[in-house]
């Protein structure tokens, strides 16, 4: 008993608790390759937003802006994309009918929120399976905990004389499965919150430059009007 470690208590567990270990050790492993991932593609698409905003403001021509963005329109995402993808509808439409400049902004303003749609579906990818990763884990490693115990009990019921040395084994074996649980399940929760919270703020500065680059096609729109 003294010798035993975390791998025998594992390869003496039952078949049962041993596939519960390792699919918690795999949920584990797929969570933090999904925290690292979208660490890094979260902290990208801030610099993204920094770097276009810092360009729109200091440019002076939106036309300039739109020509640099339709050059390279398959590598662009982002606040960038939202921009391309509002300016080109308002484009399209006012000359259209240019009589109605109403109808051009609510059509940019559909088209930004659509584009930014998709750049948020891309951002929060796999980010739910951490969610779900956090909700299930305890209660996997539970069952296979009450699994194990149930079947330490049942194997002494064949022992006249029960001993602590003789049911501690198949205790630590089963209870090995809960912490696994644990483990897989606390990383992921944190992880879930704290990358929700950077996916809301993004789409936070994504809605702040839709509600700017609107008043500022209105503001056009307008003086062309007069």
């Amino acid at each position: 008993m003294e010798n035993l470690n975390i791998i025998d208590l594992f390869l003496q567990a039952g078949l049962l608790v041993q596939g519960v270990m390792l699919l918690l050790l795999t949920f584990s492993v797929m969570s933090w390759a999904i925290i690292f991932q979208r660490t890094k593609i979260l902290g990208k698409a801030k610099k993204q937003i920094d770097q276009f905003e810092n360009s729109f403001w200091a440019s002076e021509e939106l036309n300039m802006l739109f020509d640099k963005a339709k050059y390279h329109k398959e590598d662009i995402s982002g606040t960038e994309h939202i921009f391309y993808s509002g300016f080109k509808e308002f484009t399209r439409l006012y000359q259209i009918n240019p009589n109605m400049p109403e109808a051009a902004l609510d059509g940019a303003s559909r088209s930004m929120r659509l584009a930014m749609n998709r750049e948020l579906d891309n951002l929060e990818l796999h980010i739910p399976f951490l969610g779900t990763v956090g909700s299930i884990s305890p209660y996997i490693g539970l069952f296979g905990t009450v699994w194990g115990i149930m079947h330490a009990f049942i194997s002494l019921g064949a022992v006249k004389q029960a001993t602590l040395q003789m049911v501690a084994p198949g205790i630590a074996e089963a209870l090995i499965a809960t912490a696994i649980g644990l483990f897989a399940a606390i990383p992921a929760v944190l992880a879930y919150n704290r990358l929700s919270l950077r996916v809301s703020r993004i789409e936070q500065n994504y809605l702040n430059f839709i509600d700017e680059f609107s008043a500022i096609l209105q503001r056009q729109a307008v003086a062309v009007r007069k």
